[in-house]
């Protein structure tokens, strides 16, 4: 039978439990209407199924196949699916409720991504995976397998929150912050923003990632183990200041942004897509001042997805991938968590 990787109950709270994986036979499911059976070659993890594991993300599902980043081969397809989906190799929309609209999810129920959760029950980690025609995009050529699977979450996010929410501080003359750079969607913000004229400076607590981030296409970097570290970037910049920020960890990054970001019209913007220093942010009456805007990014449309995708296309870019084990070896699998859960990827 087809196996599946899934997570089963354990005793704990919130951020002190860790979910073990199982390794699970599921039926071969047969497509139906609009539906498609795809042969998964290669499936991604990100941060968000750390979460999962530690019972930090909503909606936790037992018995729920994890992740959400694929990437295969269409080996049957529904009797109302468009047959020009047989044989071709795919990659998979990580969510639904959200198709085009601009602004926010469309669906009444909201957002949900694929994996672990009891709001979408369907995943990647698994050797074939059920799935609509609808959410299917064809795999970009200059990719291989493993590399097709690594960006849909990171690179929607990404997408989102440089192209979208920045994209009046994007471009050529332009200035981004990237803080955190080694993490996904950092790394896709980077590829992104560089590949429309912007200069990009980013941070790390690794020396090696701030190297790496640079041979990438950053124009320079600062630690963010300094405890001044944006008097470091302002010094490296010889004082001209930033157009914007990409930022997922929170923490004072508004009060570093005001030593930081251009307070003229317009004023420099926050683009946050994550808070993992702590889910709350404050807001200082200095950056209402200095007319900063902040603007929360959580993922991407469906519109989105697919602009993205051409987008990677046509610059031919190449998600970072850090680690690659074979199969669904669990012992190998819990390596991923480990390393990631260290922060040791992109070292």
């Amino acid at each position: 039978m087809p196996k599946s990787v899934s997570i089963a109950r354990a005793e704990g709270s919130p951020g002190h439990v860790y979910y073990p994986l199982t390794l699970d036979n599921v039926r071969k499911a047969s497509p139906t209407g609009t539906e498609v059976l795809v042969k998964i070659h290669a499936a991604a993890m990100n941060h968000r199924d750390l979460f999962i594991r530690q019972n930090l993300y909503p909606n936790v599902a037992f018995g729920v196949t994890q992740w959400a980043d694929g990437c295969g081969i269409v080996a049957e397809i529904g009797a109302d699916a468009n047959v020009h989906w047989k044989g071709k190799r795919v990659i998979l929309s990580p969510a639904i409720g959200w198709d085009s609209d601009d602004s926010a999810p469309e669906a009444e129920g909201g957002y949900a991504l694929l994996g672990g959760t009891a709001r979408y029950k369907n995943g990647t980690l698994q050797e074939y995976m059920l799935i609509d025609q609808r959410e299917l995009e064809e795999a970009p050529d200059h990719l291989d397998d493993v590399e097709a699977a690594a960006f849909p979450v990171t690179g929607l996010t990404a997408w989102r929150a440089v192209m979208i929410k920045c994209a009046q501080h994007i471009g050529p003359g332009k200035k981004l912050l990237i803080t955190g750079i080694g993490g996904g969607v950092a790394l896709m913000a980077l590829d992104f923003a560089k590949e429309v004229g912007t200069e990009v400076y980013v941070t790390s607590g690794s020396q090696q990632k701030l190297e790496r981030a640079q041979q990438r296409g950053a124009k320079g970097g600062v630690t963010y183990r300094d405890k001044y570290w944006e008097k470091d970037l302002m010094e490296m910049t010889k004082g001209v200041k930033m157009d914007a920020i990409i930022d997922g960890a929170g923490g004072d990054i508004i009060e570093k942004s005001i030593e930081i970001l251009k307070n003229w019209q317009p004023g420099g913007v926050i683009a946050i897509y994550g808070m993992t220093l702590g889910p709350k942010l404050p807001f200082l009456m200095q950056a209402v001042m200095r007319n900063i805007e902040v603007k929360g990014s959580t993922m991407g449309s469906r519109k989105d997805f697919r602009e993205m995708i051409h987008f990677i296309k046509e610059k031919r870019i190449k998600p970072v991938v850090s680690t690659v084990v074979q199969g669904l070896d669990l012992k190998a699998i819990n390596g991923l968590y480990d390393e990631m859960q260290k922060g040791a990827q992109f070292d």
